[in-house]
């Protein structure tokens, strides 16, 4: 399978390799598969016998057609081992009649980004291989908080990477801080910038677009690529895990197979949301797409008008890693329900002047598959609390947000499909915000919250936040946002 990106109607042709080593595009656009292979029932129900590893590299496989076979399951064994995802990776846990919690953050940083980051840098490894490349590849990371870590855990030791995070200073919650600026590795780097997410996110953007910074990476032996949602050997793999559960759901004997389910995704930079639309238009049975957002409604606003504007306030909130106003992979659904110039054409609109509005044609093709809904502090608090009180689910906040939105829907609609809503944090990663909404009292200081957060609910801290607190830090560098490609070449 080639690849192409969403900003050049010539369509240029890349192999999975390289894209995945890349990264961007040099045209600042996003690599999208040239077509979406089929998933069949058939395949659905075969799949529904086999392990998450096993189901991963099949689906895998139907992308990355320049990895083996025998490739793809080395690397999906390595990456959802016992050892990293204890008790299996995406368990589906059912709360009411209807509906059933995807807990994708059973891994090793506690977090959904876990789900691709563990396998993406065996990807790339292999890229690097595949392509003859001689140079060491350099991961720029901009993160509201997950990525962030997840990626530094992923990649950390890994010969022949370097990995840079950049996060916003007052965007990420005490825990992730912690997680980040403790992390071990001979190869990896943290730097706090003093701004917002998209000031990171543009920031890294472009230090890929500098032709010179290119240049002078080239000269110090050094290539750029990317483990934010914006390579497509990010995104590839969390198409799986909504395969894996709608399989689940038949394996319970909770859906016949060709039944039709809903899901509700947390959204931020739009890129779990769009796996479950490449999974949808490979032939998974998902009816309504449901975008969750926070106080941080751009998505919402845009799902619901067709104008996409990021000239708003911005809102630092209790789920910071949805707190993003420029959602990179709408990109690439704008191109498939378009094409690369009108894409191209918007993308540029955007930079300009900060919005743009789609046709009414392409708003209809959206609105066939997406509806969006937003939750504001007061309804995730209030939320996370009346699941935690009415089924004794613990959720943490971006979860809350999906849950309030999945009811608000229900409550509009009277549909009520089978629903699946993506829960993408462990509650102890936001324990503080998690206590306070439950208590409506303030815990502990710091990760004293953890603590509280436990004894409240009689459970077990996430395992991999455990004892963060009494580790050494080692990043707590702080700079401006026109000073990353300088702190680039220091850490080069």
């Amino acid at each position: 399978m080639t690849y192409y990106s969403t900003r050049d109607a010539k369509q240029t042709k890349f192999y999975s390799a390289q894209i995945i080593k890349q990264g961007l595009a040099s045209d600042g656009g996003l690599f999208v598969p040239e077509e979406l292979p089929a998933i069949t029932e058939q395949e659905l129900q075969m799949l529904c016998s086999k392990t998450y590893s096993e189901r991963a590299a099949y689906v895998l496989s139907k992308f990355l057609t320049d990895y083996s076979m025998e490739e793809l399951m080395q690397d999906c064994e390595a990456a959802y081992c016992e050892a990293s995802f204890p008790g299996g990776a995406a368990p589906l846990k059912k709360v009411t009649d209807s509906l059933y919690s995807l807990e994708l953050w059973h891994g090793p940083t506690a977090a959904f980004k876990d789900m691709a980051l563990q396998i993406m840098p065996r990807l790339l490894s292999r890229a690097l291989v595949k392509t003859g490349e001689d140079h060491t590849a350099l991961i720029l990371v901009a993160t509201s908080g997950d990525t962030g870590k997840a990626a530094l855990e992923g990649y950390k030791d890994i010969d022949r990477i370097k990995i840079i995070v950049f996060y916003p200073i007052d965007g990420v919650s005490k825990v992730q801080k912690l997680q980040m600026a403790t992390q071990t590795g001979n190869n990896v780097h943290v730097c706090a910038i003093k701004g917002n997410f998209d000031d990171a996110q543009n920031g890294v953007k472009k230090i890929f677009s500098d032709p010179d910074a290119k240049k002078q990476l080239d000269k110090n032996g050094y290539i750029l690529s990317s483990a934010n949602s914006i390579n497509w050997g990010r995104l590839a793999p969390q198409i799986v895990y909504y395969i894996s559960a709608y399989c689940d759901l038949l394996n319970a004997g909770e859906i016949a197979c060709g039944e039709a389910v809903n899901v509700c995704v947390p959204t931020g930079n739009f890129g779990n949301i769009f796996a479950a639309y490449l999974a949808k238009n490979m032939g998974l049975p998902l009816d309504k797409l449901i975008c969750a957002s926070n106080s941080n409604n751009v998505l919402t606003e845009f799902l619901e008008t067709g104008t996409y504007d990021r000239n708003r306030k911005f809102h630092v909130t209790m789920s910071p890693s949805m707190d993003i106003l420029i959602s990179s992979n709408l990109e690439r659904l704008l191109y498939f329900v378009s094409d690369a110039e009108q894409t191209a054409a918007y993308m540029a609109q955007l930079n300009q002047e900060g919005r743009y509005t789609v046709s009414q044609d392409i708003k209809q093709k959206i609105d066939d598959t997406f509806v969006g809904y937003c939750a504001n502090e007061e309804q995730t608090a209030q939320t996370l609390k009346n699941f935690y009180q009415a089924y004794g689910y613990l959720a943490d906040t971006h979860t809350s947000v999906a849950l309030h939105c999945a009811e608000q829907y229900r409550k509009d609609t009277a549909d009520q499909k089978k629903m699946i809503v993506a829960s993408t944090a462990s509650p102890y990663k936001f324990a503080a915000d998690v206590y306070r909404s439950i208590t409506e009292k303030e815990a502990s200081a710091d990760t004293g919250a953890l603590q509280d957060l436990s004894a409240l609910t009689n459970t077990d801290i996430t395992p991999p936040l455990c004892g963060l607190s009494e580790k050494p830090v080692r990043f707590d560098r702080t700079i401006d946002p026109a000073e990353m490609l300088e702190e680039v070449y220091r850490f080069m």
